[in-house]
């Protein structure tokens, strides 16, 4: 691109200022320099403002006096953001060098371009000893009966197999940039996906509007995954389960949401539960059924039910 454009870089922090940190510092590092940064505080046990303001002067801080999920937290920031592009960034990443700018570039050879994410690696200390361990290259479209897709390049080392731009079906919400015009054409995250699966909803929108969603591997960002909730906690359980059928509620015609429905009723719900009897996982059993009553409930109801997840030391209401 001929000009610089500025670039709204957002991140959530919830009680992980020192992850939040090491992402910030790694934005400092980076070689393009028109950038704003925002860290929105979602609720956190201790509020880290006063030691942002400090080390960080150049980060503008929004403090949240509620948990409003993913979503919900980086939305505070679109409102307050006044790039041409925001960078939504997970705070358990880190931005390499050059990144901004690979995608940038893209947005600039593509007009009709609404949305791109970089390669995600695993986060390695050791970066440089070994290939990097890819975690997304890319996504296939969810499918419309077993609400599944495949994210491309996932566990494989990088030996230079994803060198080309080229689309995808979803962005990957741990790092993805999007133009403020596209964001103000087809609306912001819904918050009432709290966690899970608004990524995916939302490029659904971006692609409806008649945009297109790539993913730029010669731009990278190394993520610490799992860092925030749990590889394998009930609030990942409850989220994914909740999210994946909504999702499929918000983004799918009659007849696809009936096969689905149809393929939930039969297969998923008894494959899980028998699945989770067999590991002794009660508490998974308990919210993944917490996830389905969900929908149900919230199919006949005017406003959505809330949430009942006992999960308080990961969730703050």
């Amino acid at each position: 691109m001929d000009t610089q454009p500025l670039v709204s870089i957002i991140t959530v922090n919830y009680n992980q200022l020192g992850l939040t940190c090491e992402l910030l510092d790694s934005i400092r590092r980076n070689s393009y320099k028109n950038v704003e940064t925002f860290v929105v505080d979602n609720a956190s046990r201790e509020n880290p403002q006063q030691h942002l303001m400090q080390f960080y002067p150049e980060v503008k801080v929004i403090v949240s006096e509620e948990n409003l999920g993913f979503a919900g937290g980086n939305n505070l920031a679109v409102r307050l953001a006044k790039g041409d592009f925001l960078f939504f960034i997970n705070n358990d990443a880190e931005l390499t060098d050059g990144c901004l700018e690979k995608l940038l570039t893209l947005f600039g050879n593509r007009p009709k371009l609404g949305i791109a994410s970089p390669l995600l690696c695993y986060y390695n200390a050791q970066r440089g000893v070994e290939p990097d361990l890819i975690q997304y290259a890319g996504t296939t479209e969810v499918n419309s009966v077993t609400a599944r897709n495949k994210t491309i390049g996932e566990k494989e080392l990088d030996k230079g197999q994803y060198k080309i731009a080229k689309p995808s079906a979803y962005a990957h919400g741990a790092a993805m940039m999007v133009p403020k015009l596209v964001a103000g054409d087809v609306g912001w995250m819904a918050n009432d996906f709290f966690l899970y699966y608004e990524e995916l909803d939302w490029c659904a929108r971006i692609k409806k509007a008649g945009y297109e969603c790539w993913v730029e591997p010669n731009a990278r960002v190394y993520h610490k995954e799992s860092v925030t909730v749990g590889a394998a906690s009930p609030l990942k359980t409850y989220y994914l389960n909740r999210n994946r059928i909504y999702f499929m509620r918000r983004n799918t015609g009659s007849i696809q949401l009936l096969l689905f429905s149809l393929f939930l009723i039969f297969f998923t719900i008894p494959k899980n539960l028998i699945r989770y009897a067999l590991r002794g996982e009660w508490k998974h059993a308990k919210v993944f059924i917490q996830a389905v009553w969900w929908n149900i409930a919230d199919a006949f109801s005017s406003t959505h039910p809330q949430d009942a997840v006992l999960v308080p030391s990961v969730v703050r209401t």
